[in-house]
């Protein structure tokens, strides 16, 4: 049930005639302006640039601490147990969006070693996480690279697989 409006008293002021009166005098700045000095307009000019950074500046940090503090709620509530996000169907649907975005923006998308690039970061994560949550299966990695006292022995997949990677990071500096 709409909620019955009475008259407005003389003294008080509405948002249309506010509206109305705001819109007059802009339209009356602009008209103007073409007319004035060129001192002026450079003024006026330096004046709206400013409010109108200022008032960006304002808006933009408004929005950066609610999409921080959206993203920080969701960690905080994922952390907790609340909620579970699968990591990485949100990664590979950002780096869809952002090769669309490099494709439009370019005109081409990302080469073949951005993509290896970022598949091989995202692995390494995973494995650094699974180490970390010390899983049965990163132990058994461990134990089977280290000796029963903890001792490290070198062996040729060892030697294999430094070499592997060091020509797999040469290759990556010398061609980009």
């Amino acid at each position: 049930m709409p909620i019955p409006r009475s008259k407005p008293a003389e003294d008080e002021i509405s948002v249309d005639d506010v509206k109305k009166e705001a819109k007059g005098i802009i339209d009356k700045i602009v008209k103007d302006v073409g007319k004035a000095p060129a001192t002026h307009q450079i003024a006026i000019g330096t004046a709206s640039g400013w409010c109108t950074g200022y008032i960006a500046m304002k808006v933009g940090k408004v929005a950066a601490v609610a999409a921080g503090g959206g993203i920080l709620l969701l960690q905080l509530a994922a952390h907790k147990g609340y909620i579970n996000i699968n990591w990485d169907k949100v990664c590979r649907q950002v780096d869809k969006a952002s090769d669309k975005i490099e494709k439009e923006a370019t005109g081409k998308g990302p080469g073949f070693m951005d993509k290896m690039e970022r598949f091989v970061d995202r692995k390494l994560d995973k494995a650094e996480e699974s180490l970390r949550s010390n899983k049965r299966k990163a132990r058994r990695w461990w134990n089977a690279m280290t000796k029963e006292d903890g001792s490290f022995e070198l062996t040729s997949t060892h030697i294999f697989h430094a070499g592997f990677f060091v020509g797999l990071a040469l290759s990556l500096v010398v061609h980009r």
